[in-house]
């Protein structure tokens, strides 16, 4: 089981470290789209995203604290869902579409980081983690 564990955290960590190297290597894009949005300071928003996504990806990649890993994956995600994809803004119906996929795939993940923070903070033997958790009276 152990082993299931660390690939599913594998996989699910690939997306976010990916996305955060994006943030770090596509920033002014980035700034430029979150200012589109009407982001204030979007670049200093752009860095501190990737870097919360770093974080959090390391964190559940590596097994170190991994609840408060996949926390900080909550607490980027959800704001990211609200603010830089509001779908009912939009009236071109193929940029609604796009931005309602993006919507909902950052609230499932936000849902599934917080699957996570419950489940590190709740499993007694996580096996092949660096760390156990942070949390233990979640």
């Amino acid at each position: 089981m152990d082993v299931l564990v660390l690939i599913g955290r594998v996989l699910f960590s690939v997306l976010f470290l990916s996305s955060a190297l994006g943030h770090f290597t596509q920033t002014e894009a980035m700034a430029g789209y979150a200012k589109s949005r009407g982001l204030p300071q979007p670049k200093i928003a752009v860095l501190g995203a990737g870097v919360l996504l770093a974080l959090g990806g390391l964190s559940v990649l590596l097994g170190v604290w991994a609840d408060l890993g996949a926390l900080l994956l909550v607490i980027t995600l959800l704001p990211m869902a609200l603010l830089m994809h509001q779908f009912w803004k939009e009236t071109d119906p193929q940029a609604k579409q796009g931005e309602m996929i993006q919507f909902n795939k950052d609230l499932a993940l936000a849902g599934a980081s917080l699957m996570l923070v419950a489940f590190f903070a709740h499993v007694d033997e996580l096996g092949l983690t660096i760390t156990g958790p942070l949390f233990t009276c979640l």
